[in-house]
């Protein structure tokens, strides 16, 4: 089996069709078959189940699919790798980030990267859970993410920087005078909670911060981004933990920030799945210099310190 065929096999999977793909391509459609069928000869069976409008996959089509993926991206990742040995100043890199940190951190730092090397395009992938960066980025979706420390990666790990959880409250909140809180004194709030909160010892982190504290949280609105709990919390629908760089950075400016005591921090890194090099290396040194908090963790760390004390 050659690299084209499974280039052409993504692309008919993708586009449930031999005449969409065709067009896509830039092939006639029986030179597309004929790969398909040599690629299904060299595998020992079918992929692909001819329908009459479309296509599907067949179960051993299934098994295939991922490992194709897995070789097409990083055939594209080792194009890059190669193009930028001899320095950072050509080509492209994929990032894949947090959602949260696409927000509240990448910006100025993608800033940053185009005026000291305009020649290289960024292309960013955002994520809304940690365990889905991780997974996307060992399918080979980016050079390189940046999120929580993943766990038994046998891949390159650079720790960049410190995230803190903070709590969002509105302008005439009875704490809003002050510059912490402790979370039993939000035992009887409710809250603002988002699809992109941690997960915690297999709990969503505010469930199990607030089982610490001896209290289940009430939730008043579930919403589907981070930025968007921030403003309904901003406007006193429920109190929002939300990661500091994106509150206090992006989308923060008309509500109250409280720091939790003690605090909640993690560490979040660089990794990929082999040693960044050319641009991948030199985006990740200018990451750690640009983070908010400079101090820059020694390891991955704890996922975040439980606030059920005090």
């Amino acid at each position: 089996m050659s690299l084209r065929q499974m280039e052409y096999f993504l692309t008919v999977v993708e586009e449930a069709s031999f005449t969409r793909a065709a067009d896509l391509l830039h092939v006639s459609q029986p030179a597309l078959s004929h790969q398909i069928k040599a690629l299904e000869r060299s595998v020992g069976g079918a992929l692909l189940e001819r329908l009459p409008r479309g296509v599907r996959l067949t179960p051993m089509g299934r098994a295939f699919l991922p490992h194709a993926e897995v070789a097409v991206r990083s055939a594209a990742q080792a194009r890059r790798a190669a193009r930028a040995a001899a320095g950072a100043e050509g080509g492209e890199l994929h990032v894949a980030a947090l959602h949260s940190v696409a927000v509240g951190v990448l910006p100025d730092v993608f800033a940053r990267w185009r005026a000291a090397h305009p020649g290289v395009l960024l292309h960013l992938r955002e994520y809304a859970t940690a365990q889905a960066l991780e997974e996307e980025v060992e399918r080979g979706a980016a050079d390189l993410a940046v999120g929580p420390g993943p766990r038994a990666w046998p891949g390159t790990v650079v720790p960049v920087g410190e995230e803190e959880l903070v709590l969002v409250v509105p302008f005439d909140d009875r704490f809003a005078g002050r510059t912490s809180v402790t979370l039993p004194e939000l035992a009887d709030r409710p809250w603002v909670r988002c699809a992109m909160e941690p997960v915690v010892h297999g709990e969503r982190f505010l469930d199990w911060a607030c089982g610490q504290a001896g209290f289940t949280p009430r939730t008043a609105v579930f919403t589907e981004h981070t930025s968007t709990a921030v403003r309904m919390a901003a406007a006193g629908v429920g109190v929002c933990a939300a990661p500091a760089h994106l509150v206090r950075g992006a989308v923060g400016e008309d509500c109250v920030v409280l720091s939790p005591d003690p605090p909640w921090k993690r560490t979040l890194t660089a990794f990929a799945r082999v040693a960044p090099t050319g641009a991948a290396e030199a985006f990740v040194g200018l990451l750690r210099a640009a983070w908010p908090d400079a101090a820059v963790p020694a390891g991955p760390g704890p996922a975040y310190v439980s606030c059920a004390a005090g």
